[in-house]
C-alpha cells in the first residue's frame, strides 16, 4: 500500500452504455490552477469520452452495412475482370 498519494479523478457514468460502465479521467495535480472550473472539468471529461465512444464504435460498421448480395456481385464482377484479363494476355 502506497501512503501519502492523492489524486483527483472525475468518473463519467455511462459515457455510452452499450460498451462501458463507466470512465475514469485522473486529473493532473495543477488541473484547477489554470482558472478552471470543476463543472469545465466535467464537461470536457464527458466530450472526450462520447467522442472515444463515437471514433472507435464506428470502425468496421461500413462493411457492416452492405448487404450480402453485394458482396456476392462484387465478387462476380472480379472474377470477370480477371477472367476477360487472362483471355487478353494470352
Amino acid at each position: 500500500m502506497v501512503k501519502g498519494v492523492s489524486r483527483q479523478v472525475i468518473v463519467v457514468k455511462e459515457p455510452d452504455p452499450r460498451f462501458f460502465e463507466q470512465a475514469i479521467f485522473i486529473l493532473k495535480e495543477d488541473a484547477f490552477g489554470r482558472g478552471v472550473t470543476a463543472d469545465e472539468v466535467v464537461r470536457e471529461a464527458r466530450r472526450v469520452a462520447d467522442g472515444y465512444v463515437r471514433r472507435h464504435a464506428g470502425v468496421g460498421r461500413l462493411w457492416r452495412r452492405i448487404p450480402a448480395p453485394a458482396y456476392a456481385a462484387a465478387g462476380a464482377l472480379c472474377a470477370t475482370v480477371c477472367w476477360c484479363a487472362a483471355l487478353v494476355l494470352a
